[in-house]
């Protein structure tokens, strides 16, 4: 196939070949732009082909999106039709994958935050894709991030949830199960894909990768059990929705509105044209309790907009705009320490005031013994877990809790590792106080949809809220921490390079 002439542009190089096109990268002659061609020889257009191509063009002209390829212009002649696509200068997501081997978790949350944005676009505007992969991925590399943009719509199609489909679509390493079997499915099609595509981020294949596609079609035929690579380690969070994105069951695969819900994405702090006012609000309503020495709500609305302001970081393409966003959340970072370390010095002091007057109304022996006590105690804030568990006694509603636990062993294992939770909080020991709260809530949230009504499921209700609370704030600034982190390393490697 020779290279296709086209007056406005220079052809420069061959990106890729599809099903019926060829893209390549070409360069606008007057405007000095790079753009990306699809170049298709009608000749060999079948009709479903031609169909395809029709659509593809039809909703790409009304898809605005920022994690969606653009179509800049579309023109054709008595041979061809080119289609003038949005350039994306870092390859795709699949190339990436194979020169990563596989990603880590937090590269492929921000990916996959992306993905679902583009998703939960489409799906509001009743587009389904029907062909996501790696591949269809295209990467975009700025400044100071790289983002990532769907693209290849030659198999998507306008389809409301719940209508069905009885085309066979797709690739099949990333096709739904449905679709290989009965050749009639819906929209959450996707949803298994975006799981697949997931779990080949993380583990650097897909889960049902075969060496032909008869091995593979069998595997899916046969409903196979995905399973985790040996010695995989990923979080609660993500495990749990690639669980329930990977489930053959159309019906019992996880909603759209759970998708997009779960906190693995989360969604709602996703950057966008609101998200700075709400982590303004948040800060200005942080800043008031503040000042009226309401510290505990200082502390949670800090926390609650640093999870604003450090996706808006990483997503700030300008230099100085990003270094102000930084400058910003590293202050409220600072502040909500501050806050919880002067409520945690506050408990201490409360405490020791507390054994003081036991001590005072206790016998002479006993009064001298827990008076050492507690002046040892001020004078080494910072304790063992076995001496910290020993001085903090829990509040009321868990040691209420707690005596009602006994009948149900998974209730209690949860309420101690909870505990944990606790407790290394009180010695400043972020990481771990965050890794147990997690594991807590991952025993106890299931236990508490199974859960009769009464007194023991309104204050497991209870201290779940509060300790999710705790354990979205330590997550706000351990993000900012990191983000910090990541920042200095790059100024370091900067300065070197210029040096």
């Amino acid at each position: 196939m020779s290279l296709p002439l086209i007056t406005d542009y220079d052809i420069l190089e061959k990106l890729g070949v599809g099903s019926y096109a060829s893209v390549y990268k070409a360069r606008h002659k007057k405007q000095r732009t790079y753009h990306a061609i699809k170049y298709v020889e009608m000749s060999t257009l079948s009709q479903s082909s031609r169909d395809n191509l029709i659509t593809e063009i039809r909703l790409l002209r009304d898809l605005n999106h920022k994690y969606i390829v653009t179509l800049q212009d579309f023109f054709w002649d008595d041979k061809n039709i080119y289609i003038v696509l949005e350039y994306c200068n870092a390859g795709n997501l699949s190339a990436f994958i194979r020169t990563k081997k596989a990603l880590p978790e937090a590269t492929c949350r921000y990916f996959l935050r992306q993905l679902a944005a583009a998703v939960q676009y489409m799906r509001a505007n009743d587009v389904s894709h029907f062909d996501l992969k790696p591949q269809n991925l295209l990467l975009t590399r700025g400044a100071n991030s790289v983002s990532l943009k769907v693209a290849d719509f030659g198999f998507a199609q306008h389809l409301k949830l719940g209508e069905i489909n009885q085309q066979l679509k797709g690739s099949p390493l990333y096709m739904a199960p449905e679709i290989v079997r009965k050749h009639q499915y819906d929209a959450k099609a996707d949803l298994w894909s975006v799981g697949v595509i997931l779990y080949e981020c993380l583990f650097g294949k897909a889960p049902y990768s075969s060496r032909t596609i008869e091995e593979l079609l069998l595997r899916i035929r046969k409903a196979e059990p995905i399973t985790l690579p040996p010695n995989a380690h990923i979080s609660n969070e993500c495990h749990d929705l690639l669980r329930r994105l990977l489930v053959h069951e159309s019906a019992q695969r996880i909603s759209f509105d759970d998708f997009f819900g779960h906190p693995f994405l989360d969604l709602k702090t996703f950057p966008s044209e609101q998200t700075l006012k709400k982590a303004i609000d948040l800060v200005t309503q942080a800043v008031e309790y503040d000042e009226k020495h309401n510290y505990k709500e200082a502390y949670y609305l800090y926390c609650s907009a640093l999870q604003y302001f450090v996706p808006l970081i990483t997503e700030e393409t300008d230099a100085k705009r990003r270094q102000a966003l930084r400058n910003r959340s590293l202050n409220y970072m600072k502040r909500a320490e501050e806050i919880k370390n002067f409520i945690i010095e506050d408990e201490y002091k409360q405490l020791a005031e507390r054994q003081l007057k036991a001590a005072k109304a206790s016998a002479a022996q006993q009064a001298e013994r827990l008076n050492c006590a507690a002046a040892n105690d001020e004078q080494q804030p910072t304790t063992s877990s076995a001496r910290m568990a020993e001085m903090l006694e829990p509040d009321i509603r868990y040691k209420q809790l707690f005596s009602l636990s006994h009948s149900s062993p998974s209730l209690k294992t949860g309420l101690e590792i909870g505990r944990k939770g606790e407790l290394y909080l009180y010695e400043r020991k972020l990481d771990a106080a965050l890794e147990s709260y997690t594991a807590a809530l991952g025993i106890l949230v299931p236990f508490v949809n199974n859960e009769p009504k009464g007194e023991r499921r309104n204050l497991l209700l209870q201290q779940l809220e509060f300790w999710i609370k705790e354990a979205e704030s330590i997550k706000s600034i351990l993000s900012a921490k990191h983000l910090d982190e990541e920042e200095q390393k790059l100024s370091t490697v900067r300065s070197c390079s210029i040096q």
